[in-house]
């Protein structure tokens, strides 16, 4: 960790690191059922019990077992999940064209999915963009201004369609910042064929909100950073 990275934790762990490339997952409020988090919660506290192996490094380890305590989530957001407002094609398009209205100018998009209970988002903070922040970012670090600012206009616009106040969004949103390109590559593929790993399409490019159809339709090679619609 070096002298400019920034770690928060509020309920779930928080890395920042300039010029890092992250991978976020954001979840509808009451997404996950009670008996889904006791689960969670169960599966985290066993993982935490777990001696290291002998051969991985204690950051190896820990990013070990975050991978696995993600999975777990993942797999109850995907197979039971309690809200699905973004079954709701509209909805679902409100969030697609959030996450890609800023492309180029304040971050570029590698990846991004919604389903019907989250999404899942792969993106970079343009340092031109994080220059013009100065001070703000010591209160607010660029990736957590990016997801407020997401998760506030699409939070507005969805529970004006669906006529309800309060919370649209789970507070916290579970993120990890890419190590490398291999890396990169994985969560791209893990992000794009979440919808068919959970069954709802045979392709991962007729899933009308992920980045595997935009970047079919718009002739680009994986891994390129997506336009603006």
């Amino acid at each position: 960790m070096s002298s400019t990275d920034t770690f928060r934790r509020r309920h779930l762990p928080h890395w920042d690191v300039p010029g890092a490339t992250y991978f976020v997952t954001g979840c509808l409020e009451g997404s996950i059922p009670a008996k889904g988090l006791l689960d969670i919660r169960d599966y985290e506290a066993e993982l935490a019990r777990r001696p290291r192996p002998a051969d991985m490094s204690e950051s190896d380890w820990a990013l070990r077992r975050w991978k696995l305590g993600f999975g777990r989530t993942e797999q109850w957001l995907d197979e039971n999940p309690a809200v699905r407002h973004l079954a709701n094609p509209v909805l679902a398009r409100i969030v697609v064209n959030s996450l890609l209205f800023f492309a180029g100018t304040r971050y570029e998009v590698f990846a991004f999915v919604v389903m019907p209970s989250h999404f899942h988002w792969v993106f970079r903070p343009l340092e031109s963009w994080v220059q013009t922040l100065g001070t703000d970012t010591q209160k607010r670090t660029p990736r957590e201004r990016i997801m407020h600012s997401i998760k506030r206009f699409t939070g507005r616009q969805c529970n004006e369609q669906l006529n309800k106040q309060g919370s649209f969004w789970q507070q916290e949103s579970y993120d990890h910042w890419v190590r490398d390109v291999d890396e990169l590559e994985r969560i791209i593929h893990y992000v794009e064929y979440n919808p068919v790993k959970a069954g709802l399409t045979s392709d991962a490019i007729l899933w009308p909100f992920g980045s595997a159809k935009h970047r079919q339709d718009l002739g680009l090679a994986f891994g390129t950073p997506l336009p603006r619609p």
